[in-house]
């Protein structure tokens, strides 16, 4: 009897995916990720970032970064630069909004000021990488539309791939296509962006993955390429500590201007 109830409960499970819409598949996909990476409650990492021109040329830059989850709205993180002189003490604030514009703040120690980051800003480059400030938000689930495109295998992984179009109308991408692997825990492979002229400006890979508390899955690498410059940045993250005891009093921006000195 029971092997005959759970049958029954697969097949119904079954027919509730088939029989749901591009967009619902797409939602329950990226609920299901969002769902997957919960409880971290606060995390420390170092990070080297390479950047790296048309033509090969790189520089190489050092920060730490720290995150506080949350769950009643978006996660907080602090990045910090440590070298080199030209950066050391430069520091960036990210409150992540669900529902709402983030808030971001910038201080420049060399004029020992704290600058806000306006909205018709966010698309702009994070520190001449290739990256974009609004790039430095976490995931939120109600931060975008979603449509199921397909599955695929990826890197030796079945993937599902799904199309994000953000809310923000001041966000500088028309839409992104995110790579879920679907054997790992919903982890992201990669993600194509689009800028609002709907051409593909840059995509990003995640590689060197690891799993820490049996639950959690963290890259060791990022990169991220720029198509329409031939520009590239790579961050490598090293020793990932997770359940960090980070507080909310760690992220303010009195705590950024304390971290830039």
């Amino acid at each position: 009897m029971k092997i005959v109830k759970l049958v029954i409960a697969l097949l119904v499970f079954a027919s509730t995916i088939q029989a749901q819409s591009p967009e619902e598949k797409g939602l329950s996909v990226a609920r299901a990720a969002d769902k997957a990476d919960q409880g971290f409650e606060s995390s420390l990492v170092n990070l080297k970032m390479v950047l790296r021109n048309k033509q090969g040329q790189e520089s190489t830059r050092f920060m730490e970064n720290k995150t506080l989850e949350l769950t009643e709205d978006g996660d907080k993180s602090l990045i910090v630069f440590k070298s080199p002189k030209d950066v050391e003490g430069t520091a960036t604030l990210t409150f992540t909004h669900k529902t709402t514009s983030d808030d971001q703040w910038l201080y420049l120690p060399a004029i020992k000021r704290v600058k806000r980051i306006s909205s018709d800003n966010k698309s702009g480059p994070f520190m001449g990488s290739e990256f974009a400030y609004e790039d430095l938000s976490s995931n939120e689930v109600e931060k975008y539309g979603y449509k199921f495109l397909k599955n695929e295998q990826f890197n030796g992984s079945n993937n599902a791939v799904v199309e994000q179009d953000p809310v923000d109308p001041k966000s500088g991408y028309k839409r992104r296509v995110v790579w879920y692997n679907l054997d790992k825990n919903y982890r992201l492979e990669k993600i194509e962006f689009y800028d609002r002229k709907n051409s593909l400006l840059k995509t990003l890979t995640y590689s060197d993955y690891k799993q820490y508390e049996g639950k959690y899955w963290r890259a060791g690498k990022f990169l991220m390429v720029n198509h329409q410059t031939g520009k590239e940045t790579e961050l490598f993250f090293e020793d990932w500590d997770l359940k960090s005891g980070l507080a909310d009093t760690d992220f303010s921006q009195n705590s950024l201007r304390r971290a830039g000195r």
